[in-house]
């Protein structure tokens, strides 16, 4: 009788043993797939960050190289502004752009302020509009119609005039690359990733005038300011 008793604890304790093996195999398994899951959750995260890189990197690209403010010397005297010429104020651009082609039907060169015209206007285009090698043909005539082009000629026209001694002919085209930008921004943030990529200087020489023209062929054209 006391064998059977014995024989029944031991049985007892053997069943207890097995089903507390048993769970502790389902708790395991249960933190196993947890873990997985996490895993694969974390992994997602970061591909999600990841994929995010190209535009946090066109973001930063357009940050940097939109002028911002009113332009030294000449923006007083004409009341224009860089921050004029956007996509979220289209009257204000067109106004602006227009009161700068404005002074291209109105200024005449000649003499050395023409041939430094003709040496600024033959470096820059207005490709992404009319597709023009130049905004000026080799005799200083206009050689495209858009707003965009006027807009140059007219700020040059005016520099030369005005501040012919204090701007060289670097920094005129220099300026006129900053307004190029705000007419054509999603396709100069473009150029200026690829002008970065390939260990080129970022100023709005390289950016906007001739000198890498078509470097940035391939890619989308984007929006643009002001109509052509």
């Amino acid at each position: 009788m006391v064998e059977e008793h014995k024989h029944h604890e031991v049985h007892e304790h053997k069943d207890k043993m097995n089903n507390t093996t048993k769970i502790l195999a389902v708790m395991i398994g249960i933190l196993l797939l947890f873990a997985v899951y996490n895993g694969y959750k974390i992994s997602n995260i970061k591909q999600t960050v990841g994929g995010g890189s190209t535009s946090a990197t066109n973001t930063n690209a357009f940050a940097s190289i939109i002028p911002t403010g009113i332009p030294v010397v000449y923006g007083a005297e004409l009341d224009v502004s860089y921050d004029d010429v956007s996509a979220r104020t289209p009257q204000k651009a067109d106004a602006t752009i227009g009161k700068l082609g404005n002074l291209d039907r109105t200024l005449t060169l000649s003499g050395d302020n023409l041939k430094r015209y003709v040496a600024i206007g033959s470096k820059i285009s207005c490709e992404y509009c009319c597709g023009a090698a130049s905004i000026i043909f080799k005799d200083g005539t206009p050689a495209c119609g858009c707003a965009h082009s006027y807009a140059m000629r007219g700020l040059a026209k005016y520099l030369l005039t005005k501040h012919g001694s204090e701007f060289s002919d670097e920094q005129i085209l220099e300026e006129l690359g900053k307004w190029k930008v705000l007419f054509f921004p999603d396709v100069h943030t473009q150029k200026a990733s690829i002008l970065k990529s390939k260990g080129i200087e970022l100023n709005y020489i390289n950016l906007a005038s001739n000198l890498y023209r078509g470097i940035e062929q391939g890619a989308s054209g984007g929006s643009m300011v002001g109509g052509c």
